[in-house]
């Protein structure tokens, strides 16, 4: 079996459109995705962990890491920095690793800049009334929080032509399974599998 490069799986979804859980649920249905762990200037929330979560660093911290070229991606959002380390995604890659990036569009698009064959998928609410119960109901926000993510989340929604699956998340089962098909769906494509596979189709094609 020939090492594959591995894929990268960019996710975006609207404030409060259930990506994180999505995330979780895919992680956990298939393993040997690695989930890049961003740094960010955001103070820990709580149970969140830092190195599992995020890693938790300075404004100052960052900027020097800005500063030095650190971060594949990096994107100021409601006032603090988040970024995705470029040194950590391609060591990733080379050793034939499938990573998962949770982040917003603005970083999307960087990626896709420097890895324009990276996945894209953009989680959606069923309507902007359901997001907006959503938000309401996690009562971790101001109602000037929230106006500000529904404002947000009309002007994303408009971005989902740039990405090549949409996942409607009306029922969870269901986006769930979504989610992990077109993972596992990547993971079959042709010119993937030959790869993978090169020793075992040379045994058996009429040229070995």
């Amino acid at each position: 079996m020939t090492q594959a490069s591995g894929t990268i799986f960019i996710v975006v979804a609207p404030s409060g459109a259930g990506k994180t859980s999505l995330v979780a649920a895919l992680l956990e249905a298939e393993p040997t995705v690695g989930l890049s762990v961003s740094y960010t200037t955001r103070k820990p929330r709580e149970g969140e962990i830092d190195g599992k979560h995020y890693h938790f660093i300075s404004h100052a911290e960052f900027e020097s890491m800005i500063s030095r070229g650190d971060f594949l991606e990096y994107a100021e959002v409601y006032g603090n920095y988040y970024g995705t380390s470029r040194g950590w995604i391609r060591s990733q890659l080379a050793e034939g690793h499938d990573i998962l990036l949770e982040i917003d569009w603005q970083g999307a698009r960087q990626v896709r800049q420097a890895f324009p064959e990276a996945v894209g998928i953009f989680i959606v609410p069923p309507s902007i009334e359901e997001l907006e119960r959503r938000l309401r109901g996690r009562a971790t926000d101001t109602p000037e929080v929230i106006a500000r993510r529904l404002a947000s989340a009309r002007q994303e929604v408009d971005m989902i032509p740039e990405y090549d699956y949409m996942v409607v998340n009306e029922q969870f089962e269901r986006a769930r399974f979504d989610l992990i098909s077109i993972v596992r769906a990547q993971r079959l494509r042709t010119e993937v599998q030959r790869v993978r596979f090169a020793d075992k189709l040379a045994h058996m094609g009429s040229q070995r």
